[in-house]
């Protein structure tokens, strides 16, 4: 069983920057961020692969948004600039055992989550 804790949620006004983090009890793979907006479905926001070697972005929040890791430090981080009202939401970290895969924006593929840090966007 893998534990992951998300941190650096917090209220931004719009345009700023938030680093989120999503450090793991255990090496892991595949891992991804997700966002849940109020109201809304929870929604694919960016994946890495095993290795840092990939990644992959919803179409929302590329050029806006950067996920990279520290394999040494089992953490993973979502660095997010250019804040958009739109970016509010609880930001969920996702692992999975696979390396890299097709279906990474499905939510099925994780099967490790975190408990989630809320993003808030002001004017």
């Amino acid at each position: 069983q893998v534990q992951l804790v998300e941190s650096g949620g917090g209220l931004q006004q719009a345009g700023g920057s938030l680093r989120l983090s999503c450090v793991a009890s255990a090496r892991t793979y595949l891992t991804a961020w997700f966002r849940q907006a109020l109201g809304k479905e929870r929604e694919f926001v960016a994946a890495i692969s095993w290795n840092g070697d990939k990644t992959d972005y919803t179409d929302s929040v590329q050029d806006r948004f950067t996920i990279s890791r520290d394999i040494a430090k089992n953490t993973v981080y979502l660095q997010m600039n250019s804040l958009k009202f739109e970016d509010a939401a609880a930001y969920y970290c996702a692992a999975s055992l696979d390396l890299w895969a097709p279906a990474l924006r499905g939510e099925r593929l994780y099967l490790y989550w975190g408990q989630g840090t809320q993003v808030t966007v002001s004017s």
